[in-house]
């Protein structure tokens, strides 16, 4: 991506050109994968974040590089995507049991007298 543009949106030839696969590729995709789903204008126009963007370089680096099928693909990002969101959820269990023993810590700590 070029950092110096900073737009929030862009149409499907530019993702095209910056992903560098064809449009009619990106369109399918949107049909195999679910959780790829650009914003659509009024004119129904589609219009991809970065993060979309992201999403398209990881299905062409499983399908074109790792040689996964669309299925395949499907559920290995799937798999990772889950496990990400596990991870992330046992660090804020992780977070929330050390703010607990911070709080007792600094209480018996003003509680006590000096």
């Amino acid at each position: 991506m070029d950092p110096i543009d900073e737009r929030l949106y862009y149409k499907i030839g530019e993702v095209a050109k910056k992903v560098d696969i064809e449009p009619y590729v990106i369109r399918y995709w949107e049909t195999e994968f679910s959780f790829l789903k650009p914003y659509k204008s009024k004119g129904s126009h589609r219009l991809y974040s970065k993060t979309d963007i992201e999403k398209l370089l990881i299905i062409k680096d499983y399908l074109y590089n790792k040689k996964f099928t669309i299925e395949g693909a499907n559920k290995a990002i799937r798999a990772k995507s889950s496990e990400k969101n596990s991870n992330i959820m046992l660090l804020r269990n992780v977070q929330a049991e050390l703010n607990s023993i911070k709080s007792l810590l600094l209480s018996k700590k003003i509680g006590k007298p000096r």
